[in-house]
C-alpha cells in the first residue's frame, strides 16, 4: 500500500515543500511505498517554488479512501485535513505548531513536533546523514519551505537551527538567500489573479475564543497597498466566507513583510473588540495597524481574545 503524505488545506510553500521532501525520504531511503499529495491548489508562492526548483506538482486529491495510510505533516489539527481522518491509518505527524487535539490514531505512531519555525527545518533533522544523498530539488524546496515561514528570518518564529540549516542548504545549492527569498516575496504578493473569497481563504486557519469562531487568515506581501485597495470589497465578502465556512467571523490580517507589521481589518464590533482586547490598541477606523506583529502562531493566535 503506498503511504500518502499531507499537509492542510489551502497548501503554502511548507505545507506544498514538506510531503514532497518526506515522500523522497520514505521511497528513497526507508523503501516505503509513498506519495506527496496536496488537499489544494499550492499558493502562489509554492506553485513559484515548484518552478524554480523543476518539481513537478503533487497529485491534488479531495477525497482519500478510509484505511488508506497517511503521513500528517505541517498541522496536527483535523479541522485543516479531510473530514475522515481518524478513518485513514495514519502512521505519522511531522509539526512545529501547538497539539491540537481531536487526532485518533489505529495504534502508536511517530509523533515529532518541535518548536521550530518550519516543518521541513525538522525534516532535516530527521533525516539526518541521508541528506547528503538528497536531490538538489529536495534540497531547494527545504530551503525554501524555511524562508517562507521565517519570512527570510524576520519572524518571532525563527530558531538558529533554522537559520543554520538554511544557510547550509544555501551554501551547498550555490544561491543566494536573499534573491530567492525576493523573488518568493514576489510571487506571494501577486493576489490579482484571486477573487475576495479566495483571498479571504488562501492562507487561514480555525480558532475558537470566547465561544466564538473565526476563521483567521494572514496574507503575507512585500504589497500590502494591493491587498488593502480592495479593503471594501474583502469587508463586503467576509461575512458570506464566514456564513458558508460555519464561522462567526473572519479576521484579517495584512502582513507587511518589509515593514515587519499587520494590518487588521475592523469592520464591525465584534473585531474592534478582538483588536481592542486581544493587541492592547484602540481603534477608530475600519483598520489597525499592529507593529512588530508578523506570526499568526505566535503572535496573533495565542493573543486573541473577547
Amino acid at each position: 500500500m503506498t503511504t500518502l503524505v499531507f499537509g492542510h488545506y489551502s497548501p503554502d510553500t511548507d505545507s506544498t515543500g514538506s510531503p514532497i521532501i518526506w515522500a523522497w525520504f520514505l521511497n528513497e531511503v526507508k523503501k516505503i511505498p509513498a506519495e506527496a499529495v496536496l488537499l489544494g491548489e499550492p499558493n502562489t508562492e509554492a506553485a513559484f517554488v515548484l518552478k524554480h526548483w523543476d518539481c513537478p506538482k503533487p497529485r491534488i486529491v479531495t477525497e482519500i479512501a478510509d484505511g488508506t495510510q497517511a503521513v500528517v505533516v505541517d498541522t496536527n489539527n483535523p479541522g485543516e485535513l479531510p473530514a475522515n481522518i481518524n478513518a485513514l491509518d495514519v502512521t505519522a505527524i511531522i509539526d512545529h505548531h501547538k497539539l491540537v487535539g481531536g487526532l485518533e490514531t489505529k495504534g502508536p505512531i511517530d509523533i515529532t513536533i518541535r518548536p521550530l519555525a518550519c516543518t521541513a527545518t525538522i525534516m532535516h533533522s530527521l533525516i539526518g546523514k541521508h541528506m547528503a544523498q538528497a536531490p538538489r530539488f529536495v534540497k531547494g524546496l527545504m530551503l525554501s519551505c524555511i524562508l517562507s515561514d521565517t519570512l527570510e528570518f524576520r519572524s518571532p518564529t525563527t530558531t538558529q537551527e533554522d537559520r543554520a540549516i538554511a544557510h547550509a542548504l544555501a551554501e551547498d545549492l550555490g544561491v543566494d538567500m536573499n534573491e530567492l527569498a525576493t523573488a518568493m516575496f514576489a510571487a506571494k504578493s501577486d493576489v490579482s489573479a484571486f477573487s475576495d473569497a479566495e483571498l479571504l481563504r488562501m492562507d487561514s486557519k480555525n480558532y475558537e475564543v470566547g465561544g466564538k469562531k473565526f476563521r483567521v487568515s494572514v496574507l503575507e506581501t512585500t504589497s500590502p497597498d494591493q491587498i488593502l485597495s480592495r479593503k471594501d470589497s474583502l469587508v463586503a465578502s467576509m461575512e458570506t466566507v464566514a456564513t458558508e465556512d460555519g464561522a462567526d467571523q473572519v479576521l484579517l490580517f495584512v502582513v507587511d513583510i518589509l515593514r515587519e507589521e499587520a494590518t487588521m481589518l475592523v469592520p464591525n464590533d465584534l473585531t474592534r473588540t478582538v483588536a481592542e482586547k486581544s493587541f492592547g490598541v484602540s481603534v477608530d477606523n475600519d483598520t489597525v495597524v499592529l507593529p512588530g506583529v508578523m506570526s499568526r502562531k505566535k503572535q496573533i493566535i495565542p493573543v486573541l481574545a473577547l
